[in-house]
């Protein structure tokens, strides 16, 4: 890792890279014990080639050390939160006053200048059910020429997150029932049907 960090925050994102972010460099959690607050996050791509696989993001500008937290939103920023290095609330009078702040964080996947080749989900509605082993069919809208080979839908499984630890976080890549990339039609008027 390019940097060094303890109590850092790690959020597995909807493409499978991992964002690290928060923390200190020197230290340990606890007391007023950590140092040095590390301000620019980190986006890991496991799929680079070894030696290019962490990309240093734009640096916030308030510390988040022990008690920090990060977790990933509905719409694919992350939510980053909190920090209090401290046995109680110190909001003044020392070096990393408790914050109770939040941010957010996006993801180069949500670069304003995409938002035109974006696909957007017509179907299924937000907060639909499906049940084991039932076929999921989605259909969304995208622009311009879309390479039906390198689509690919994921699922996160939304974790619980606590000192710099998510607990239960997954990612789950769909695929049809014999394993493979899911058959893709278009369906017109840019509207494309995935089927899982």
């Amino acid at each position: 890792m390019p940097l060094a960090r303890v109590m850092g925050d790690m959020v597995l994102l909807p493409n499978g890279n991992v964002l690290i972010i928060n923390g200190a460099s020197s230290g340990t959690a606890g007391w007023d014990i950590g140092r040095n607050p590390v301000l620019t996050p980190l986006i890991y791509r496991p799929n680079n080639p070894i030696g290019l696989r962490f990309e240093a993001q734009n640096s916030s500008s308030i510390p988040r050390m022990y008690h920090s937290t990060a977790i990933l939103l509905r719409d694919g920023r992350i939510l980053v939160s909190g920090s209090n290095p401290h046995a109680y609330y110190n909001f003044t009078g020392v070096d990393f006053p408790t914050d109770l702040t939040m941010e957010t964080f996006s993801p180069d996947y949500l670069d304003p200048r995409l938002v035109r080749v974006r696909p957007v989900i017509v179907s299924p509605a937000s907060h639909s059910q499906i049940g084991y082993g039932q076929q999921l069919v989605i259909n969304f809208k995208a622009q311009g020429r879309i390479n039906r080979g390198l689509i690919t839908v994921t699922m996160v499984a939304p974790p619980f997150t606590t000192h710099s630890f998510s607990m239960n976080q997954r990612l789950l890549v769909l695929t049809n029932s014999t394993g493979i990339s899911a058959s893709v039609i278009s369906l017109g008027d840019q509207i494309i049907k995935f089927g899982l």
